[in-house]
C-alpha cells in the first residue's frame, strides 16, 4: 500500500510504500529522505503512483496523532508559507525515533522542572521530613513558598467533585462568576478575557479547566515564559495534581520525548502547561485552550517556521470546535479590535481582593533638573519614598528596561564607538566584571585601555543600565539590602531562586528589567519607580507605543494589590506629555486603545491592513540595495499593495553582510501571498494576520 508522508525537515509530503499492514493518518513513522532516515507523519493513503517509491522503515507508535494536529500542520504550511516538514517538526519532539529509558522520576513531581536536575520552584524546598512520610499534603507545603501574584488569589479549596473526588471545589467571586458566564455565552470559539491586573483571571482558568476535565476533555494552557510562571503552575498542580503536565524547552531531549509519549498514549484527560511549544501537545481529546498574558511577544516564533501561537491556537480551536480563552490586562490592539467586532470580549474590571487600592501615580519630567538635585538618575520624590519605605520596613521596586552599566562606550578624542565585531552594534559596559558585552550575540571583551582607532586614553561610557542603578542605590542607601534581577543573574541569583527571601522582606530595594514587571506580588512592596519610561517610544516600529503601554501597565500593577494601605508609582520621563504615558498613568486602556486605533487607521497598519516584511542579507551594501530596489519596482506595479521605501534592517550590518528590508501592506492577505510567488529565495518573509481568525 502507498501513503503520503510528511518527513521532518525542509521538505514537502512524499509518497512511500509500506507492506507491513494498514497505516492510519497521523501515525508517526520513520522513512528515508535522501541519504538520511528521519521521522515523519502519515497524511493519507494514496493510489499507486507512476514512479518508483521507497519503503517506510518502521512505525514508531501504533496510536496516531490527534486529527486536530494534522489539520494544524496543514494550516501552518499554507498560512505561513512554511515547508510541511518544518511544520511537522513543531509537533514531533527532537529524537522521537530514539529509544528512551523510562524512569519513575520522569512522570512524577519532576515534570515541574526547568532544566536538568533543577526543580521548578520559586523558593527553597520545605525542610524537614518528607511530607509524604507523615501524611501531609506535599503541594500545600510547596504553596507556602510559592509566589502569590494575581495567579494566587486562590480560593478556599474545599469539597469534592463527583467525577474527580481528589479535586478541590473552586470558588469564584461575583465578578468572576459573571465573567465566566459571559465567556460561556460569547459567540465563536476565540474569546478575549480583558481583566485588570489582580482581578483573579486564574480562578476562571481553573474553573474552565475543571469543567473540561468533568467532560473528559483535556486543556492546554500557554504561558509567555516558563521562568516567570511558577505560581500559575503550582496553583494548577495543587488543584489538579498529577493531571498537570509541564512541557517546555528547558527540559532535556529525553524528558521532552518521554513526556510527549505519555501525553500521546494517555487515555485520560490532562492539563498541559507550557510556553508556545506546548500548543502542539498530542492530547487525545482537546476541550479547551487558554493563553495567559496573550499580548506577550514571546508567543511569536522568530525562527523557521515563523508563526504566531495566538493565530495557530485560534485556528486549532475553531477546527476542534473548542473554546480559546485569551487573557490579558493589556490585550493587543489587533486582538481587542477583532474580538470586539465579534462580540467576544469579556471585561473583568474588579480587583479580586477587596482591600486593593489604586496607586498614586506621578509623572516626573527628566528635563526638570531641579527634581534631580540629589542624584541624576533618581528624582527627589522617588528618593524620599525610598527613605520612607526603609524606615517603615517596606519595599521599593526600581524598573529600567536596559541591563548592564552603560550601553555606549566612545572615544572623547575621535568619537569612535566600540562596536561588536559580529553585529556592529554598541557594546554594553558591565562594570562589575569590567567587560564590554554584546547583548545580541553574547560577544564580550575586556574594556580597552585606549581607543583602538586613535590610541587616545579618553574612553567614556554613556547611558545607564540596571547594574549602574544598583551601584548608585548602594551608595545612596548603604544600609539597605539592594538586589538586582535581570538576564545577567547567575544560577542561584534569579528571582525564582531567592523568591522566598524577597517575599519575606529580606530585600529592601529590587532593581531590574522585565523580570520584575510581570506576575509578581510582594506583600511589602509599597513603591515602584520607573527610571526612564520613554526609552522605547522612538523605535521605528508601529507597535512601539503599544509595547511601552503594556510594560508600564504591568509594572504599575505590581503595587496596590491589597497588602498595604497605600501605593505609589513614580514614572520618570523626558516626555511627560506623551499620550501613551498619560494613559498608562491613568491606567486607561480604553483611552489608549482609541488613540492607537485611530493612528493605525490613518497610517494603514493592522488591524486595518495585513503586513508583510521582506528582508534580505547580502555580502555588500551595493548588492543588497540593488536587490531591494528591483523588488520594490516589481511590487509597486500591483495596485493592491502599498510598498514602503526600502530601509536598512534593525541590525543593518552583521558578520553575514548587510541587511535591508521592505514593508508591504494590503487589505488582502491573498495579494501578499501572490506577491511572494517567484520571489528570490534569499528573501526572508514574515507574514502575519492583523488579528484573530
Amino acid at each position: 500500500m502507498f501513503y503520503e508522508v510528511i518527513p521532518e525537515g525542509r521538505v514537502e509530503a512524499l509518497t512511500y510504500h509500506f507492506d507491513g499492514g494498514s497505516l492510519l493518518p497521523g501515525q508517526i513513522v520513520v522513512a528515508p529522505v535522501g541519504k538520511r532516515v528521519v521521522p515523519g507523519v502519515v497524511v493519507k493513503k494514496v493510489a499507486q503512483p507512476d514512479f518508483k517509491t521507497r519503503a517506510i522503515s518502521k512505525i514508531l507508535y501504533s496510536k496516531p496523532l490527534p486529527w486536530h494536529l494534522l489539520a494544524t500542520v496543514r494550516f501552518i504550511h499554507e498560512y505561513y508559507l512554511a515547508p510541511s516538514g518544518t511544520a511537522v517538526s513543531l509537533v514531533l519532539p527532537r529524537g522521537v525515533q530514539k529509544k528512551r529509558r523510562k524512569t519513575e522520576q520522569m512522570f512524577g513531581d519532576s515534570l515541574l522542572t526547568t532544566g536538568p536536575g533543577e526543580t521548578f520552584h520559586s523558593g527553597p524546598r520545605p525542610s524537614g521530613p518528607s511530607p509524604r512520610a507523615d501524611g501531609a499534603n506535599p503541594r500545600a507545603a510547596a504553596l507556602r513558598n510559592a509566589p502569590s501574584s494575581e495567579c494566587l488569589h486562590h480560593p478556599s479549596l474545599t469539597g469534592k467533585t463527583e467525577q474527580f473526588p481528589n479535586l478541590a471545589q473552586i470558588r469564584l467571586n461575583e465578578a468572576q462568576k459573571k465573567a465566566l458566564e459571559a465567556l460561556q455565552k460569547a459567540p465563536g470559539t476565540t474569546k478575549l478575557l480583558h481583566g485588570v491586573t489582580g482581578s483573579g483571571k486564574t480562578n476562571i482558568y481553573l474553573k474552565m479547566a475543571l469543567n473540561a476535565l468533568q467532560d473528559h476533555k483535556s486543556t492546554i494552557l500557554l504561558v509567555p515564559e516558563i521562568a516567570l510562571t511558577g505560581q500559575l503552575v503550582r496553583v494548577f498542580r495543587e488543584v489538579f495534581g498529577e493531571k498537570v503536565i509541564l512541557l517546555h524547552s528547558q527540559q532535556t531531549e529525553a524528558e521532552r520525548h518521554l513526556i510527549f509519549e505519555k501525553i500521546l498514549m494517555s487515555e485520560e484527560p490532562l492539563i498541559v502547561i507550557g510556553p508556545r511549544s506546548a500548543l502542539f501537545a498530542p492530547v487525545e481529546s482537546l476541550g479547551l485552550i487558554i493563553i495567559d498574558e496573550e499580548h506577550e511577544g514571546t508567543y511569536y516564533q522568530e525562527n523557521a517556521p515563523k508563526y504566531s501561537a495566538i493565530r495557530v491556537a485560534s485556528f486549532m480551536a475553531r477546527a476542534a470546535g473548542v473554546s480559546l480563552i485569551l487573557g490579558s490586562a493589556t490585550p493587543t490592539v489587533e486582538d481587542y479590535y477583532i474580538a470586539s467586532k465579534q462580540g467576544s470580549v469579556v471585561e473583568l474590571t474588579e480587583k479580586a481582593k477587596t482591600t486593593a487600592v489604586k496607586p498614586e501615580i506621578t509623572l516626573i519630567d527628566f528635563k526638570d533638573r531641579g527634581k534631580f538635585s540629589k542624584n541624576k538618575y533618581f528624582s527627589s520624590p522617588l528618593l524620599l519614598a525610598i527613605e520612607t519605605n526603609l524606615a517603615a520596613g517596606r519595599q521599593t521596586l526600581i524598573f529600567h528596561n536596559r541591563r548592564g552599566s552603560s550601553p555606549l562606550t566612545i572615544c572623547e578624542d575621535c568619537g569612535e564607538e566600540i562596536l561588536c565585531p559580529n553585529c556592529f552594534l554598541p557594546l554594553t559596559l558591565h562594570a562589575d566584571e569590567y567587560v564590554l558585552q554584546c547583548h545580541t550575540c553574547g560577544f564580550s571583551e575586556r574594556v580597552p585601555v585606549s581607543c583602538p582607532k586613535c590610541g587616545a586614553p579618553g574612553l567614556v561610557h554613556k547611558g545607564f543600565g540596571t547594574k549602574l542603578l544598583e551601584t548608585e542605590l548602594v551608595k545612596l542607601f548603604p544600609k539597605a539590602r539592594v538586589r538586582r534581577f535581570d538576564a545577567d543573574n547567575k544560577k542561584g541569583e534569579t528571582l525564582n531562586a531567592v523568591y522566598s527571601e524577597v517575599r519575606e522582606g529580606e530585600v529592601d530595594i529590587l532593581v531590574g528589567t522585565q523580570t520584575l514587571a510581570k506576575g509578581l506580588d510582594l506583600p511589602r512592596l509599597a513603591t515602584v519607580g520607573v527610571v526612564q519610561a520613554d526609552a522605547g517610544l522612538s523605535l521605528p516600529d508601529y507597535m512601539a507605543e503599544e509595547r511601552v503601554f503594556q510594560l508600564l501597565t504591568q509594572v504599575i500593577g505590581r503595587v496596590g494589590r491589597g497588602h498595604l494601605g497605600a501605593a505609589e508609582v513614580f514614572i520618570q520621563t523626558f516626555r511627560p506629555e506623551h499620550p501613551v504615558l498619560e494613559f498608562a498613568a491613568k491606567e486607561d486602556y480604553a483611552g489608549f486603545y482609541k488613540y492607537v486605533l485611530a493612528r493605525r487607521r490613518r497610517g494603514g497598519f493592522p488591524p486595518f491592513r495585513f503586513v508583510m516584511m521582506l528582508e534580505i542579507t547580502m555580502k555588500t551594501e551595493a548588492i543588497v540595495v540593488r536587490k531591494v530596489r528591483e523588488l520594490v519596482a516589481r511590487l509597486s506595479r500591483d495596485e493592491r499593495l502599498v510598498v514602503s521605501p526600502p530601509q536598512p534592517g534593525f541590525h543593518e550590518r552583521t558578520a553575514k553582510g548587510y541587511t535591508w528590508q521592505i514593508m508591504v501592506r494590503s487589505r488582502s492577505r491573498k495579494a501578499l501571498i501572490e506577491a511572494c510567488e517567484g520571489l528570490d529565495k534569499n528573501f526572508k518573509i514574515t507574514l502575519d494576520p492583523p488579528g484573530l481568525l
